[in-house]
């Protein structure tokens, strides 16, 4: 039976069962081979007393070769299988973690830190390849041989062998007690090392910022104090190791002690041969490195045990957001309805009995202050936060009757936080499209006023980016983002803020590009620009998590309300401007 713990692991060893099958084979000839030396050793010296011959040399010689060579070549066998299968478990079980991640919803990384994950990914998933072979193999090893050592030992003496293992229950309660000492510090290292690397990763992506307010001095700082605390639990732990394995070299040593002393007294005594002896002797010191191994298997078993815990967190969380069991990948025309939709951060009202319908074909843009609902409004669409049921419909059908595959490849959205991969410009606007052609990419960035600064960049299309699109403007990158969602050809098109860092001239002629692109395809668009959005089909004002005013730009500036006044804002602003 499995220990819990270590049942997250149960499909993939059974996967690989018939791997750990004759990995085992090979540990048991492996093992029986090397049980054979001192039994071969102890009838050399017994034969050899009656006189020596060098026909008696090479034929004890021989099955000393004989024996070593077996040994050797299941060694070999037990290693390459059983540490072979732990590297591929780790290439499973990374690929899988990876996938599973894929899947998981966008809240969930909204509270899990990416430095945090990737320590999981890499420091934790190393700790469990080595419990799945080293660990595995190891134990096996101890377990085979002394089993098999033990039977040779009685059958020389019963006495001496009671001597041997004398200190074994007292090996056993400092085996627990290390065992559980590390695994308790090894999850705290663990987590000290998430930190670290979260910290490292804040400052690398958020590096602009650190050197604009000249925060190095204080991140050095305070990533050293933590790289101290590190250091300090590593070493806490190191010395625990190096107490354990000396331990267990005593109580060895002192059973070797006691061998020597009462097994010499029985060779003087004449019960037992000096043959036999020598063989006890030699299995004694073979024993050696398996108690030895034991604690290092200890040690591995509880940092392996520990990171599984901290990676099967991981992998038992479940996206809040799947295919319904009535999904199905359904064409999509694109008619938009909310209906009664209320909505709610944690336990926080966000959007409160919304009631609207965008016809299919039509634009609709949306005004309102911060925090009133805009974002969430546009996200409940294609399911990034999941409304009640019925309440946001497609096509007079609830958004939970489509795949989520199928909802979200006819929706083109540019979200607030334009993110760029570290890639070529190409690949970036591709995205998802990998048929996508040249001229199609090129017709994308067009659409989006993008293409003639791409083609004057060395090397056109073909420019790294960078992290996050580090090397493009902020109008670049939004603009490139733009022509990813329209390469797609969707049927609704969301701009979420899309035109925020580009100036009112390029804005211009991207949404005089976009009219075209915009011809039969519902498209949404949020903005805080009255410029932005006047040529709308219709504009909804947003506030409080209600639509207080909905129309044309004429109706809702004859109405003198919210719209009005951001109208005359901006106008005020672009006259100001032009002094």
């Amino acid at each position: 039976m499995l220990p819990k713990s270590l049942r997250p692991l149960l499909p993939y060893l059974k996967r690989y069962r018939w791997g750990y099958v004759v990995g085992t084979l090979c540990i048991f000839v492996s093992n029986a081979a090397l049980v054979l030396v001192p039994w071969v050793i102890g009838h050399a010296i017994n034969d050899l007393k009656t006189g020596v011959t060098q026909q008696k040399l090479l034929h004890w010689i021989a099955w000393l070769l004989a024996v070593a060579t077996v040994r050797s070549v299941f060694l070999f066998l037990t290693r390459w299988i059983l540490i072979g299968i732990s590297r591929d478990i780790e290439f499973d079980l990374r690929n899988d973690l990876f996938s599973h991640l894929e899947t998981l919803s966008y809240s969930y990384y909204q509270q899990m830190r990416t430095g945090d994950i990737m320590a999981r990914a890499t420091n934790d998933l190393n700790a469990v390849r080595m419990l799945l072979g080293p660990a595995i193999m190891y134990s096996a090893n101890t377990m085979v041989f002394t089993a098999a050592a033990l039977g040779f030992m009685v059958s020389i003496s019963p006495k001496l062998t009671f001597y041997t293992f004398l200190p074994l229950p007292v090996a056993s309660v400092v085996i627990q007690y290390f065992g559980r000492r590390i695994h308790e510090r090894f999850e705290r290292i663990q987590a000290m090392f998430s930190d670290i690397s979260a910290r490292a990763q804040e400052n690398f992506s958020g590096v602009r910022v650190i050197r604009a307010y000249a925060q190095e001095d204080a991140e050095i700082a305070s990533f050293e104090a933590a790289n101290d605390e590190y250091i300090g639990r590593s070493l806490k732990l190191v010395r625990l190791m190096g107490m354990l394995w000396p331990t267990l070299e005593l109580m060895l040593g002192v059973a070797m002690v006691l061998v020597l002393w009462i097994g010499g007294r029985e060779v003087l005594l004449g019960h037992i041969d000096i043959g036999h002896f020598a063989s006890f002797t030699f299995y004694m010191m073979q024993l050696t490195w398996p108690i030895i191994a034991l604690g290092w298997v200890v040690n591995i078993f509880q940092r392996g045990t520990a990171s599984l815990l901290r990676l099967n967190e991981i992998l038992v969380e479940q996206p809040q957001i799947q295919d319904a069991p009535q999904a199905r990948d359904l064409a999509i025309e694109g008619e938009i309805e909310f209906r009664k939709l209320s909505f709610a951060y944690d336990g926080k009202d966000v959007l409160h009995n919304l009631n609207l319908r965008i016809p299919a074909g039509s634009s609709l843009a949306i005004v309102g202050p911060t925090g009133s609902g805009k974002t969430t409004l546009v996200d409940l669409i294609p399911r990034i936060y999941d409304a009640q049921p019925g309440m946001v419909l497609i096509d007079g059908r609830p958004v939970r009757d489509y795949t989520l595959a199928s909802l979200r490849k006819n929706i083109g959205f540019v979200p607030q936080e334009t993110f760029l991969f570290s890639n070529r410009i190409r690949e970036n606007i591709a995205l998802g499209v990998e048929s996508a052609s040249d001229s199609q990419i090129h017709d994308a960035a067009e659409a989006a006023n993008i293409g003639a600064e791409i083609e004057s960049f060395p090397e056109g299309y073909r420019t790294l980016v960078g992290e996050r699109g580090i090397t493009l403007s902020g109008g670049q990158k939004q603009r490139t983002a733009i022509a990813r969602a329209l390469i797609r050809n969707p049927r609704i098109l969301i701009l979420d803020d899309a035109l925020s860092s580009v100036d009112t001239h390029t804005e211009d002629k991207i949404l005089n590009h976009l009219r075209d692109v915009m011809q039969g395809r519902t498209t949404i668009f949020i903005s805080h620009r009255v410029s932005t959005v006047r040529n709308a089909d219709r504009i909804a004002v947003l506030h409080g998590g209600r639509i207080v005013e909905l129309g044309t730009h004429d109706e809702l500036l004859a109405l003198n309300g919210y719209y009005t006044d951001l109208y005359n804002k901006q106008l005020l602003e672009e006259e100001l401007a032009e002094v």
